[in-house]
């Protein structure tokens, strides 16, 4: 097995055992981004300072100075987070080479960690999206394969992991932008409780939705990145003071955990829809069953306001975009465009903007702003907000029935690139399963379990848990991905195609 086939956890074994170097690491992965990022299109930036930054780590380690678990483990950060050593675009054209005067906080906590920054991945706009195909780079391609989408708004982290040109990457998740990423691409991705990770040096979309979170290729991998990102944060006003669990601890339990006796596993009968993809339903329900195998005890839940959350979310989540993108006003940092013959502050602020902003996020700015005008708040926005509430609500009834809850992570496998471009309503609804997770502000976490038969593409299943509840997931998680392993006898990544092949889905036909 060569080095960028490795986990993250397996890759710091041998790190801290002497058997490889971070510059090696560092080194096959950096190959491996130039063999066949120009078919994935995963990164927008390679960082130049990652072996200067291996080395370093290298030379603490021989110095016999205590490092973290994850030191020397290469990792990819999602473009809508700030870097000083490199350019943080949001994947718009506002931004294009702005280069931020600090780091986020997540980022800085990997550089303290001793993790190396390979570079900024690609995304959908300002993170709207669901397809990464509103970058204004260009689309990611899956590497399942490259004619469908990764995933959104953070296609470029999921693929860059799903075709090993990254042990592990940083994502963001609005509505979904973890989770249903990972679930297209076979790999896996967390939602932290809202507040659990800063979002100090996040790129703003919705302040009250967006959270910072983990995408890895095992559950225990998320649970090691997740655990060097979390924790409070004095910078970011939402953290939560909270004392965290080891999540890694509780990844590791739950992969030696003997059975399930005792847990109640709820299915919301809402994300478990008739419309959803046969192939998608059929690996759902046959996850339920070896679930239920394993002593867990499965209960059908009601989530009934779970029904308008999309439409809730797409309201409250245009809105808090258009009061967050008001700074890209072409006045202090940015893209300026003056227009011909001069103008106004107002005609250099249209024109930056008419040129700068992508159509998906024009879409989104003036129906928040529309529903935030004087004689539309209390329908638009103020309503949408009141439904926020009763999904809250439809949670905590569940969670006092039950300990997880558990859906479909998207309604489809990957679909086509171009596909949906031009249908909203269409695109929006990938997210019907995820949505109501960021609503109410609880931890989620997507995980492969199996391809679907009719296309022979990842297939995810969600879990969820209560809110500060994040080890639960971590738990569960890590003895479902178990269990499948064994029912299968590999992992699901391991049948993931070569890139170097033409026919991309030929070795995987009928597999799982």
């Amino acid at each position: 097995m060569t080095l960028i086939n490795l986990s993250a956890a397996a890759l710091a074994d041998k790190l801290a055992s002497g058997e490889v170097s971070s510059v090696e690491a560092t080194q096959a992965h950096l190959d491996r981004i130039a063999a066949v990022d120009g078919d994935v299109h995963a990164f927008l930036h390679v960082s130049a300072d990652a072996l200067t930054t291996a080395a370093a780590v290298d030379a603490k380690r021989a110095a016999g100075e205590k490092l973290g678990p994850l030191a020397g483990v290469p990792v990819a950060i999602k473009d809508v987070l700030c870097t000083i050593d490199m350019p943080s675009t949001a994947g718009s054209k506002i931004l294009e080479g702005w280069v931020p005067p600090y780091d986020a906080t997540v980022v800085a906590r990997l550089r303290a960690a001793n993790l190396i920054p390979l570079g900024k991945t690609n995304m959908d706009e300002f993170a709207m999206g669901s397809s990464t195909e509103h970058s204004a780079y260009g689309p990611t391609h899956n590497p399942w394969d490259l004619e469908r989408i990764p995933g959104g708004s953070g296609g470029g982290s999921a693929a860059a992991v799903a075709a090993f040109e990254a042990p592990l990457a940083l994502g963001s998740d609005t509505g979904g932008s973890i989770r249903q990423p990972a679930a297209v691409t076979g790999s896996v991705g967390v939602k932290p409780t809202y507040g659990g990770v800063s979002r100090y040096g996040a790129i703003a979309l919705a302040s009250s939705l967006d959270q910072v979170g983990p995408v890895s290729r095992t559950v225990l991998d998320a649970a090691l990145l997740h655990d060097v990102i979390g924790g409070h944060d004095p910078r970011d006003s939402t953290s939560l003071t909270d004392e965290w669990p080891s999540f890694t601890d509780a990844a590791l339990a739950g992969r030696k955990a003997e059975s399930l006796k005792g847990l109640r596993v709820g299915v919301v009968k809402q994300l478990d829809a008739p419309g959803f993809q046969s192939g998608v339903t059929q690996r759902f329900h046959e996850s339920l069953e070896i679930l239920a195998a394993a002593g867990a005890e499965i209960v059908e839940v009601d989530a009934p306001n779970f029904e308008y959350a999309v439409a809730a979310y797409y309201l409250i989540l245009p809105a808090e975009a258009s009061s967050n993108l008001a700074k890209f006003d072409s006045v202090r940092f940015g893209l300026r465009v003056n227009p011909v013959g001069g103008g106004t502050v107002e005609d250099v602020m249209a024109a930056t903007r008419e040129q700068g902003f992508g159509p998906e996020v024009k879409r989104r700015v003036i129906l928040g702003t529309y529903a935030l005008s004087a004689g539309y708040y209390d329908a638009y926005y103020g309503s949408a907000q009141k439904v926020r509430t009763l999904i809250q609500s439809d949670f905590a009834a569940a969670f006092d029935k039950v300990d997880v809850l558990v859906s479909p992570s998207a309604p489809t496998t990957a679909f086509k690139i171009g596909e949906k471009i031009d249908d909203p309503l269409a695109m929006y609804l990938n997210d019907v399963t995820t949505i109501p997770a960021n609503l109410a502000g609880i931890p989620g976490m997507s995980l492969p379990i199996g391809l679907a038969p009719e296309d022979g593409l990842p297939v995810g299943i969600q879990i969820m848990a209560p809110a500060r509840a994040d080890a639960r997931l971590y738990g569960v998680g890590a003895t479902l991905e178990r269990l499948l392993e064994e029912k299968w006898g590999h992992t699901l990544i391991s049948r993931i195609p070569d890139l170097s092949q033409t026919e991309m889905r030929a070795a995987t036909e009928g597999a799982i």
